[in-house]
């Protein structure tokens, strides 16, 4: 139609954030967030020295002055597991988690393994 106004391309799209309601344990706020032509359901929580940031983003919001709830985003950086990358991170494999070393898997059998029937006491 003519008279729509043309939609943005994705890299010209702007990246902002809907603030909705404090996380059930608030800490932190669940938002709806528009970017690259997608809507996102996701919260954000304040960063603190010495942890790790797991996944997600690290970002700024910066509120608007006409709607204090929508903000414009901007990304810092990503955490590993959603940035993009060529190769899978190191130590990264599939299956659960190894809680155990080398040594303790190669001497399995020494430790497990059944042994023959022991005389009473």
């Amino acid at each position: 139609m003519p008279d729509e106004p043309p939609r943005p391309e994705p890299e010209d799209a702007p990246d902002v954030v809907l603030l909705c309601s404090p996380t059930r344990d608030g800490a932190g706020m669940q938002v709806l967030r528009a970017r690259e032509g997608h809507l996102e359901a996701g919260e954000v929580r304040p960063i603190r020295e010495g942890q790790p940031l797991i996944a997600g983003e690290l970002v700024t919001l910066t509120p608007r002055a006409a709607s204090p709830a929508i903000c414009d985003v901007k990304v810092h950086c990503r955490a590993p597991s959603t940035a993009s990358s060529s190769g899978p991170i190191v130590g990264e494999h599939k299956g659960p988690a190894l809680v155990n070393s080398p040594e303790y898997r190669d001497h399995w059998d020494g430790i497990f393994a059944k042994r023959g029937p022991t005389a009473p006491n």
